[in-house]
């Protein structure tokens, strides 16, 4: 039965009816959620959460439900750490002191249900809706300036006691970034697809379409506003909205390449991070987002001929940390083009090219300008998705190739580079142009299929690496991207970082509900300097338990567990079988290369990756 409230609001043309959800409904389908750890429970009780919903709200109900308010490239955090949103509870709950709220929180180790406990009985509690929570949640986190944290602290202390500890609950959990309910992006979109059709018939399809333009909010909006076939059809590239980028598969030998994808371009496969350049010769000031116009990402200045914007490998928005592409403007012959590329730093005296280690410096936020003259870097352009209001994804390599060579121009002091390849469909050539690469310190080499589209994602053998870790007697010739699970405390020389070695884990979706498996406790291959910047970061995301997708045997139970956000890259000799790790396989002699800053834990190695590393 739809629950739904009627609202009228007057206006001169005389009463318009408005329906909504009340947040208290979206929370009862929130608790339902949290209290099934099944992937394919949870889509199904999601589905029935978008057939309820209006479609004015539904983009709301998404972003909220993967714990935030905007899709990933246009994130809006709220920046409040947990003392202040204690004080924002003690605020709405008026009688308990900062000690007696400390020492509470302690004991429960979690704000959702410490709220709970304090303002269950709250008199003041108000049936708002979802729209109403979700913009009062919105201005707390847009507050900016001079007494910010403290608006956000009374702005939340006075949402907290409208809506009561049962809704409390979870938006504590979001404003703090732990809401937890266990999905992802892909589960939304199997839940349109449910809503629809009652199975995943359409969800490749969608997810095809969320690949082209990765807002599942906007996504959900389009179904319910004008039908999934429409929202298949007709999402499309949008300029200053990331592609989910094409990912390379794995294949070891020039033989197989040359077998599964016939004629291919060799390119360089460089050792930096990966930039996706979004430009128009058109001045836009004070750009906003195209869905969230309220909201600034960064500004223009009015005699700025252009804007750049460019995103990373999982989505992030990160124009800031890249004023080279301020000289861009005589490089580009098009008035709008979205460029795939990987950024490596080089070093100003020599001009040689940096390791990853001093390229990856560059993400930060303070400094920049700073290490953009210690550290350089210049963009290897290897791809163009977008030209002058058109969509090119759909075109073979070959063509899109030659539209790149066509659009940017280099000369001395370029920072684009259009990325040099080779085209071959004989395997010695192949080998020939990896030796070199790794010659010449690279990684190695990037094989893709000459007709080829641009596919966003890891599909199929359209691009494939080849690539040696660290040297050809390794019998494991590839790393692996893993993510971290948990840490145990140091003994020795390492106690004195709380960090001796941490559990690493891959993904498995092929039981209809992710989970993460462990394969390798990895201690070695850590500076000193590593260690300590690890254990600052875990720290930072440490919980009280374990997290829901985590399926660690009890005798590899870390001592302090982790919330899945620190991707990453480890080496090993080989992949052996292993009756303790839940993989069935464990890396052996594993050593940390880096961590990856530039990925997702979508982003990370497979169980079936790994099953297929050790048929190589």
């Amino acid at each position: 039965m739809k629950i739904a409230q009627l609202v009228v609001l007057d206006n001169p043309a005389g009463a318009v009816q408005c329906l909504y959800m009340l947040f208290s409904r979206l929370v009862e389908y929130f608790g339902k959620i949290e209290a099934t750890s099944l992937r394919n429970e949870k889509t199904s009780i999601l589905a029935e959460l978008f057939v309820e919903a209006e479609p004015s709200e539904i983009d709301k109900m998404v972003y909220l439900s993967l714990g935030g308010l905007r899709p990933a490239f246009d994130r809006l955090e709220f920046n409040l750490a947990e003392k202040m949103i204690l004080r924002a509870i003690r605020q709405a709950q008026g009688k308990i002191t900062t000690e007696q709220i400390e020492e509470k929180y302690q004991s429960i180790g979690d704000l959702g249900q410490l709220v709970v406990e304090l303002i269950e009985q709250s008199p003041n509690i108000q049936n708002q809706s979802v729209s109403e929570v979700y913009e009062a949640l919105e201005k707390i986190a847009s507050e900016s300036g001079g007494g910010s944290q403290e608006r956000k602290v009374s702005g939340l202390a006075k949402l907290v006691g409208q809506v009561g500890g049962k809704s409390a609950k979870y938006i504590v959990r979001i404003v703090a970034g732990k809401l937890r309910l266990g999905f992802s992006d892909r589960t939304v979109i199997d839940s349109l697809s449910y809503m629809v059709s009652g199975n995943k018939d359409h969800s490749e399809a969608l997810e095809n379409a969320f690949q082209n333009r990765p807002d599942v909010g906007v996504l959900a909006k389009v179904v319910k506003e004008k039908g999934i076939e429409y929202a298949i059809e007709n999402t499309t590239v949008s300029l200053g909205t990331p592609i989910v980028p094409a990912l390379a598969q794995r294949l070891k030998t020039a033989k197989e390449m040359i077998e599964k994808m016939g004629r291919v371009y060799c390119e360089a496969k460089y050792d930096g991070t990966r930039v996706q350049i979004h430009y128009s010769a058109t001045p836009k000031l004070n750009n906003k987002s195209e869905n969230h116009p309220q909201e600034g990402l960064f500004d223009i200045e009015p005699e700025s001929k252009f804007w750049v914007r460019t995103f990373t490998r999982n989505l992030d928005e990160s124009s800031e940390m890249f004023p080279e592409l301020q000289e861009i403007q005589s490089q580009i012959k098009a008035k709008e083009v979205i460029l795939d590329s990987e950024a490596v730093g080089y070093d100003p005296k020599t001009g040689k090219l940096v390791p990853f280690q001093l390229t990856i410096t560059r993400k930060r936020k303070h400094g920049i300008a700073e290490m953009s003259s210690v550290v350089p870097l210049c963009f290897f352009v290897f791809d163009i998705m977008y030209l002058d209001g058109k969509s090119l994804i759909s075109l073979p390599l070959r063509e899109r190739r030659k539209i790149l060579s066509e659009v940017i121009v280099e000369h001395g002091t370029s920072v684009l580079r259009v990325d040099q390849f080779i085209e071959t469909d004989d395997p010695q050539v192949l080998r020939d142009f990896h030796a070199q690469q790794l010659a010449q310190g690279l990684e190695g080499a990037l094989i893709k299929q000459v007709e080829g589209k641009y596919m966003p994602g890891r599909t199929g053998f359209n691009w494939v690496k080849f690539k040696e870790a660290e040297d050809s007697r390794a019998k494991l010739s590839d790393t692996v991207d893993v993510v971290i699970m948990g840490y145990y405390l140091g003994k020795g020389k390492r106690s004195g970082f709380g960090l001796g070695a941490f559990l690493v884990g891959v993904k498995d979706e092929n039981k209809g509900e992710r989970q993460i498996l462990t394969l390798a406790k990895v201690g070695t291959g850590i500076t000193d300097a590593m260690f300590g910047e690890l254990r600052e970061r875990l720290e930072k995301i440490k919980i009280s338990t374990r997290n829901s997708e985590y399926n660690v045997p009890k005798i590899l139970e870390p001592d302090v567990w982790v919330e899945p956000k620190i991707v990453v890259e480890v080496a090993a000799d080989e992949i052996t079988q292993s009756p303790t790790h839940t993989t069935g396989y464990a890396l052996r002699f594993p050593r940390l290369v880096k961590i990856r800053d530039d990925k997702s834990v979508e982003q990370t190695t497979t169980l079936d990756e790994i099953v297929t590393m050790i048929g190589i």
